[in-house]
């Protein structure tokens, strides 16, 4: 037994771990002190959103004859509001309506492919399986410009042109490539112990499908939902080859109307960009949360 001297008999060692404390201290101190760069690279980043947001609200405001002799970034002297009622006035409201119709059907049949498809995937895991999936993956390199030539003679056999069916089918089917990979991501974090508890329970693929896959999916499915969404909103290409009617026009061939052969009125036009934005930025800000963990799930276990 070893001897302790009166001088150190009272003492105590003091814990290893009484610097931790301190050096968490300092760590955020550290981050607490200013980043003058960081902080000139947010106000330049700032600047290149704001800039150009302020001009595109500002000048939907403006008359367009004030709007030629001030200037985009100039505050109106005297707001109006007739942009924005002349923008409805040239059809702005069927355009819109359009869009939607498109884009609803766009998203349902996505989701509904793109979710079956990738439960396919996940649990069968056999040769052919995964021999379909990479076919899937290689539409990601296949841009729509350069297959718009036999889609618009498919379009033809088929009956469909200048339709809104001609506009959904391709718009969906070069969406599914992306959302597959996202789904497939998703599912694969599902663990193989919970699908092994509901087959004990005597459940088949169906129950496990709506029961078990659905449920924890719903994150993947509203980013594939808003992706799709967005892929239908913004398409232009095949809505410019495959329709030709004033009827059947979407939002991105309805800002034509405000531009004539010898002028372009502006203010109009931006009044019906925001008119035609304010959908997509409320579903925004609706599913941005799911859209965020959807994505972060695409890599899989």
């Amino acid at each position: 037994m070893t001897a302790t001297s009166p001088a150190t008999a009272g003492r105590q060692t003091p814990p290893t771990r009484a610097a931790g404390p301190h050096r968490r201290r300092r760590l955020r101190s550290w981050r607490q002190r200013p980043n003058p760069v960081a902080g000139l690279g947010a106000f330049a980043w700032l600047l290149v959103v704001g800039v150009p947001l302020y001009a595109l609200l500002v000048a939907t405001f403006q008359q367009t004859s004030e709007y030629r002799a001030a200037g985009p970034l100039t505050i109106p002297s005297d707001p109006t509001l007739d942009n924005y009622a002349r923008a409805i006035e040239n059809g702005l409201a069927g355009f819109v309506l359009n869009t939607i119709v498109v884009t609803a059907v766009v998203v349902a049949l996505v989701v509904a492919l793109a979710v079956t498809a990738g439960y396919a995937i996940v649990r069968t895991r056999s040769l052919m399986t995964n021999s379909l999936f990479r076919v899937f993956l290689l539409g990601l390199a296949i841009p729509n410009q350069a297959v718009i030539i036999p889609v618009y003679l498919i379009i033809i056999e088929m009956g469909l042109y200048d339709s809104l069916a001609a506009i959904m089918l391709p718009t969906a089917a070069f969406a599914l490539p992306v959302c597959i990979l996202i789904l497939t991501g998703s599912m694969r974090d599902i663990s193989d112990d919970l699908y092994e508890a509901m087959e004990l329970d005597g459940a088949g693929s169906v129950r496990m499908f709506f029961r078990l896959v659905v449920p924890l999916s719903r994150s993947g499915i509203s980013t594939v939902a808003v992706y799709a969404a967005l892929q239908a909103w913004n398409g232009f290409l095949f809505p410019l080859i495959l329709t030709q009617s004033a009827d059947k026009r979407v939002i991105t061939l309805g800002l034509f109307e405000f531009q004539g052969l010898y002028r372009v009125d502006i203010p109009g036009l931006l009044s019906a960009v925001v008119l035609a934005t304010l959908p997509l930025f409320i579903v925004y800000l609706v599913a941005r949360r799911s859209l965020v963990s959807g994505l972060m799930g695409v890599g899989g276990k």
